[in-house]
């Protein structure tokens, strides 16, 4: 009997050690969870500086390495740079399904995912640091000014009219206003599509910006000393560097919902969730990295792009108790469109729509032949629910289709407009 008693103690003592490493070993895969991983590329470049994405096609541009694409997650990146005879890439952006890269030596276009591209003729050779996409207008910004293409990036032509300083780095839209950041001349305002500019540089307090971010209608600037809010477009700046005193220069923002994230040149990244007032650390894991050159959000995890390493990911979900939070709480889980409100309807109806993650999103309106009438929202959008209005003083009595392509997903609603 005391044998008994003495295995069953034994026995009794291995399972608590099996139990103790089980937690042990959850609190691992927990942590490791919560913090930064490296992905596995780009590969053979000193330096990922820019990225795009569409649907679940993340694009990484590189220092002389050209650009790199990954399908699911980072988890592997395959180089996609036939044509591309320009390797060094500082700007990536979509035009619809068209991908548009910005290089030391202009600008080339892909019109099928990086399987090919080719060079654009009569664009600037002059560095391409930033795009800006509003519609079917495509503007670049180069270390000679800001350039405009009408017609998917086939042919630009330089909007300069009033740039005192020509080195571009960042571009950005409020609505139709056009913001360009320049390197040593501050920000620049246009609301005419790059006809005229005009400075807005009231208490910006740095003058070097790197990167813009939209907010809503705020307008948020990373500087060579630190980040700058406008409430008014430009008017004026504050000041909301609070926490980041010893970050250096802001080379990278991104915006989630309320979020906002920067990359820093010592190489951390921070979020705030109140527009730049404060800013909580998001840097576990990140080690020797170098500076963060670039921000995207693609399917559930934030991207940076470094100096050192490539690029390192990290969960939306786990950028820190007080992030997680307040992230949005209504992200959708799947594409949808909504049946119009009012319908019937008269002169105008609202249409409702969901996205799960950022992607192109194409909602027109066709009437009974066919016959396209109305183009609602060709851009991309981030992850969210969204409305937008239809109106129709310029169209008959009828019925009317509403359609949704978006990520593979296609859907159409019936409207019926009454006079």
């Amino acid at each position: 009997m005391n044998q008994f008693f003495r295995l069953f103690n034994h026995f009794r003592t291995d399972l608590t050690r099996v139990a103790f490493l089980c937690i042990v070993s959850a609190c691992v895969v927990a942590q490791a969870s919560a913090q930064w991983t490296k992905t596995n590329g780009p590969f053979n470049s000193p330096k990922t500086g820019c990225f795009a994405s569409l649907g679940t096609n993340l694009f990484a541009g590189t220092d002389s390495g050209g650009v790199y694409l990954s399908t699911d997650e980072g988890q592997s990146w395959s180089p996609v740079n036939t044509g591309l005879t320009q390797k060094y890439v500082w700007a990536l952006a979509f035009s619809g399904t068209n991908l548009i890269a910005g290089t030391s030596g202009g600008i080339f276009l892909s019109t099928n995912n990086g399987l090919n591209w080719s060079a654009v003729t009569g664009a600037t050779s002059n560095g391409v640091s930033a795009f800006a996409v509003s519609g079917t207008n495509i503007f670049a910004g180069t270390n000679s000014g800001v350039y405009l293409s009408t017609n998917g990036g086939a042919n630009w032509k330089a909007v300069n009219t009033g740039l005192t300083n020509t080195q571009i780095r960042a571009l950005a839209f409020i609505g139709t206003t056009l913001f360009a950041g320049t390197f040593g001349g501050g920000v620049f305002q246009s609301t005419n599509n790059g006809t005229s500019w005009s400075p807005v540089n009231a208490n910006l307090g740095n003058t070097t910006v790197y990167t813009l971010a939209v907010i809503g209608t705020y307008l948020i600037a990373g500087t060579g000393g630190g980040v700058f809010l406008s409430t008014n477009q430009g008017v004026s700046w504050s000041s909301v560097s609070v926490g980041l005193e010893n970050s250096g220069a802001i080379y990278a923002l991104a915006v989630y919902g309320t979020l906002l994230y920067v990359g820093t040149w010592e190489g951390s990244v921070f979020v705030s969730t109140n527009n730049g007032t404060s800013w909580i650390p998001a840097s576990t894991g990140l080690l020797n990295v170098g500076p963060i050159h670039a921000l995207a959000i693609c399917t559930s995890y934030l991207y940076a792009g470094t100096t050192n390493l490539g690029v390192w990911r990290r969960s939306l979900s786990q950028m820190g108790s007080t992030a997680a939070n307040r992230l949005p709480g209504d992200i959708p889980s799947a594409f949808a469109l909504a049946q119009n409100y009012p319908n019937p309807f008269n002169p105008s109806t609202t249409i409702s729509y969901s996205l799960p993650i950022r992607t192109h999103i194409d909602l027109k309106v066709y009437d009974v032949t066919g016959r396209e009438v109305a183009t609602l929202v060709d851009e991309v959008k981030v992850a969210g629910a969204y409305t937008t209005t239809l109106d129709a003083l310029h169209l008959c009595s009828g019925l009317y289709f509403a359609r949704m392509l978006s990520g593979g997903y296609v859907k159409s609603v019936k409207m019926v407009l009454l006079r």
